[in-house]
């Protein structure tokens, strides 16, 4: 582990112990609390654009607030949303080694058990957390029990307890009390005497210790940038909307309860028979005098409520189109499958998106300060520290088919790659020292059968056969030029009288109108041809090839060597 000095983002030097003890925890009588009241309840238009503006004015718990009771009222809402954070909380996380080279293959190697351990992965939801409210923080909580700096766990802190800096509205800093280490600034707009107590401050997020995540749907203040806010508005009327269709449904649910007394009831008459009217609609039951009637009239005209439908279908397709960009995968619609299929194409630029988002905020939030942490800022060569990277694995982000074709077809032919990063877009770890190790099978002595002979090349979806027949191919051109040179070396030793007979041949051939005139000629030469001289030459040959073969063993092993 490296000694090195680990400077925070302003520059300086930081106190590690804060690393180890929890700095956003809920307190009971101080800023930082649990309880809340909900905003949802009563909710206008006019409260909502107070609320909304007082979040951008510097005071967002309201918004915050609101934004968690939405998820918890809105169903539709918390379906699409909670869709769209599995999309990418389920991804695989790869890390790659930021080069060959020893040292940083090492640090790639402890970077990705971090990663793929628990502690991280069951907090990707959370930290996704940002995609409604505009920002997530989440706390780490280091341990060091080991000899390393390693996160004991992940805490997911309430945004109710984040305020911005009242300069750029945009550094989030920690509401804390007056009495609490690094306490500092006031929030935005408020005095000693108007903060009240327990006198809330802002004190900075201290470096190494938090996760903060910004997922914007659109450009500006982080606050600004959540879904949360535009659904607020379709939640506001969609919930007037539904308010009314139960009233609707009350109303016209049952007849309208008509009660008729004798001209000379007295009040305490009417009044009976107005408590049995209001019975008949609770307890189905009533009694009244003799005197007295009641009568059921029906309601005629449109009593099906498809007004208020309409409504609320419209405004959850307005919703899944803020939350996933599209509304074929999520509800109903003329098309049916074929246009959820071609919908969801925009729905996975989202994903992407989204993980890229992501993984950036953990290669600086997290990567990052584990290396440090660890292995110091500094390489052993002094030169600054190369980090590893971090992606998620999409499902169609990587085909390894089109990959081992063409490492076969390129490496050959001079292509230079790092095994590491071939084994890391693979998923494969980094092969331990004395681990067995899978290797290509030996290459047979090259037949008829392989290629450069006439035999077909195996598919390009076996990348282990077609590197091997590649090399049988080269033994194949190898070996024909040799053939050739024996063929040129057996002409020339040939005896002359074998040459002369072939000459005779070859005339007898060429003056040959017919097959028959051919098998004339031939069988009249048949007594002139010497077998002893064939035989002889054919010898001769034979040992030439022999011993031309032992030569040229040795030369082409050296011409083979790397």
């Amino acid at each position: 582990m490296s000694a090195s000095t680990i400077l925070g983002p302003d520059g300086l030097p930081f106190d590690r112990s804060v690393l180890r003890r929890v700095e956003a925890g809920a307190t009971t009588t101080g800023v930082r609390s649990t309880d809340a009241l909900d905003p949802s309840t009563g909710l206008t238009p006019e409260r909502l654009a107070a609320l909304l503006r007082a979040s951008e004015d510097g005071d967002p718990a309201s918004y915050f607030e609101l934004a968690e009771r939405i998820e918890e009222k809105e169903l539709h809402y918390v379906s699409v949303l909670r869709t769209r954070r599995l999309a990418v909380s389920a991804l695989e996380p790869v890390v790659e080694a930021a080069s060959d080279d020893a040292a940083d293959v090492a640090i790639a190697d402890f970077v990705r058990e971090i990663v793929l351990g628990d502690a991280v992965r069951s907090s990707l939801f959370d930290i996704l957390d940002a995609i409604g409210k505009g920002i997530s923080v989440t706390e780490i909580v280091w341990d060091l029990s080991g000899g390393q700096w390693v996160p004991d766990r992940l805490a997911w802190v309430d945004q109710r307890w984040i305020e911005f800096d009242r300069t750029d509205r945009r550094t989030p800093m920690l509401r804390s009390g007056p009495g609490e280490p690094g306490a500092g600034t006031l929030p935005a707009g408020k005095t000693p005497d108007t903060a009240g107590p327990p006198g809330p401050h802002l004190k900075p997020l201290a470096p190494f210790k938090f996760i903060v995540c910004n997922i914007q749907s659109k450009s500006g203040l982080p606050v600004r940038g959540g879904l949360a806010r535009p659904v607020a508005w379709a939640y506001l009327f969609k919930n007037f909307d539904l308010k009314a269709w139960v009233q609707f449904a009350e109303v016209y649910g049952q007849p309208l309860r008509v009660g008729k007394y004798h001209p000379g009831a007295s009040d305490e008459e009417k009044r009976t028979l107005l408590r049995a009217l209001a019975n008949i609609a609770s307890d189905a039951a009533a009694m009244v005098p003799q005197s007295m009637a009641v009568e059921f009239v029906e309601a005629s005209g449109n009593r099906d409520g498809a007004m208020f439908e309409k409504m609320a279908v419209y405004l959850d397709l307005q919703i899944s189109k803020a939350v996933l960009g599209q509304t074929g995968t999520t509800d109903a619609v003329a098309g049916g499958y074929a246009v959820g299929k071609v919908q969801n194409e925009v729905r996975s630029d989202i994903r992407d998106a989204d993980s890229n988002a992501l993984a950036m905020t953990l290669k600086r939030d997290l990567v990052k300060p584990l290396v440090d942490l660890n292995f110091g800022p500094t390489g052993n060569d002094g030169r600054k520290r190369r980090y590893p990277n971090l992606r998620f694995q999409t499902p169609e982000q990587f085909d390894v088919t089109v990959m081992s074709d063409a490492l076969v077809k390129l490496v050959p032919l001079g292509l230079q790659v790092e095994a590491s990063l071939v084994r890391d877009k693979l998923g494969f770890g980094d092969p331990k020292q004395g681990a067995v190790l899978l290797k290509a099978p030996a290459a047979s002595p090259p037949s008829f059968g392989t290629p450069g002979f006439g035999a077909p090349v195996p598919a390009s979806g076996d990348a282990l056969a077609r590197a091997f027949h590649a090399v049988a191919a080269q033994q194949a051109a190898d070996t024909r030029d040799e053939t050739a040179r024996i063929a040129a070396k057996l002409a020339a030793a040939a005896d002359p009288a074998i040459a002369a007979q072939l000459a005779r041949i070859e005339a007898a051939v060429a003056n040959a109108g017919s097959f028959d005139d051919l098998s004339d000629a031939l069988l009249g030469l048949a007594g002139e041809l010497s077998a002893d001289d064939f035989a002889a030459a054919m010898r001769d040959g034979l040992v030439l090839a022999h011993l031309s073969g032992a030569a040229s063993v040795p030369a082409i092993a050296k011409k083979r060597k790397p």
